[in-house]
């Protein structure tokens, strides 16, 4: 029997994807969503399904999110405001948007509860991942200490002074906030996991990597990296990346983890967990960058690496996502990247960015926030 999805911040990235899966599949969709300028800019809700129901209003108003319930039998929760960076400095808005929107949308739910909640939580909640030292033990901590000359590691460096090696990050990872964003993350998942069974509803967490694919904010200077380089591309101007662009991350397809989305609302081993949800292939930001200049017909535009850190990032963070295999069925079905970085390059010619990277990188500056 079909269910009625409400998806908070539907009209974004993931949530268009994830709209257009669950109508696939038979599903009703509503989609909440305040259509910010720095998100959504002229596109409105161009793009979403006509079957696709849209209410405008903020996950904060009580009678936005009340009117949202009213017939729905799961939620996902996308609303969000995303970026580390911006969140070191506008700390009002991301735990305003992030955590208020949620508890708002939980003190309606308890009035009006659904079956089941699933919520977007972040890789970002563990800070730097799982480590392996010289000796091979295992350190859940990794701290980086700030470089106090040119030659000195950008990785975290185990008691006898020697670099430490990333393994994948499984989900008993001891949380380790870095950035504001990672904190409201937080919040949002302990949130949602205690609440929902406390009111009788069924809940899970999606602790997502770096998604890509057609269809992000090209003209957000804080969203998705390789949409940050693929507008830099566009303009022809270089990848800006930040630190020796050696860190290593996980970038997964906006498909797959749409379908994560859709195994966490309906499979039985999705309740009260948590889990990560990745292409479970690392690459360095270098070379991502690299490929997609390359993709995108520009492989002359060699990325500019910085040599600076920003506040709240962290070195290395790649998934273990074997728990969301036993537990939800889920296996990545983009597997080619570079056949995916050509269709997200295709996409990318037809549209419209306008860079704002430069005035991203000078605020944080000004700000004190790269050194």
């Amino acid at each position: 029997m079909p269910d009625t999805i409400l998806i908070t911040g539907g009209a974004g990235f993931i949530g268009r994807h994830l709209a257009r899966e669950l109508l696939a599949r038979g599903d009703e969709v509503r989609v909440l969503d305040s259509f910010i300028e720095q998100v959504h800019a002229d596109r409105g809700a161009d793009g979403l399904d006509l079957d696709v129901e849209v209410i405008t209003g903020d996950v904060r108003d009580s009678d936005a999110v009340r009117r949202s319930l009213k017939g729905v039998d799961k939620v996902v929760h996308l609303a969000a405001e995303v970026g580390v960076g911006q969140s070191m400095y506008a700390v009002d808005q991301y735990v305003s948007v992030n955590d208020h929107g949620t508890a708002v949308l939980f003190q309606q739910l308890i009035d009006n509860p659904v079956r089941r909640v699933v919520v977007a939580s972040s890789m970002s909640i563990y800070g730097e991942g799982l480590y392996r030292d010289s000796d091979g033990k295992l350190i859940e901590d990794a701290v980086r200490q700030p470089r106090r000359d040119a030659n000195a590691s950008w990785d975290p460096l185990d008691a006898k002074g020697h670099p430490m090696v990333p393994v994948p990050t499984p989900e008993w990872k001891r949380p380790n906030l870095a950035s504001v964003y990672a904190i409201t993350k937080f919040v949002q998942e302990r949130l949602t996991l205690t609440l929902a069974p406390s009111y009788g509803m069924e809940a899970s967490a999606l602790r997502l990597w770096n998604a890509y694919g057609p269809g992000q904010a090209l003209s957000n200077p804080y969203t998705g990296v390789l949409a940050i380089f693929a507008a830099r591309l566009h303009n022809g101007q270089p990848p800006l990346i930040f630190e020796d662009g050696q860190q290593r991350r996980d970038f997964v397809h906006v498909e797959d983890v749409a379908r994560a989305f859709v195994l966490a609302l309906n499979e039985p081993g999705a309740v009260g967990g948590t889990f990560n949800i990745g292409s479970g292939v690392d690459r360095t930001v270098e070379a991502v960058a690299q490929d997609l200049a390359t993709a995108m017909g520009r492989p002359g535009l060699a990325p500019e690496i910085a040599g600076k850190a920003r506040a709240g990032d962290i070195r290395h963070n790649i998934p273990d996502i074997s728990l969301a295999r036993d537990r939800l069925g889920y296996e990545p079905i983009h597997t080619d990247f570079n056949a995916d970085l050509a269709e997200l390059a295709e996409w990318v010619g037809r549209q419209q960015a306008h860079d704002r990277v430069t005035d991203a990188r000078k605020e944080l500056e000004l700000r004190g926030l790269v050194a």
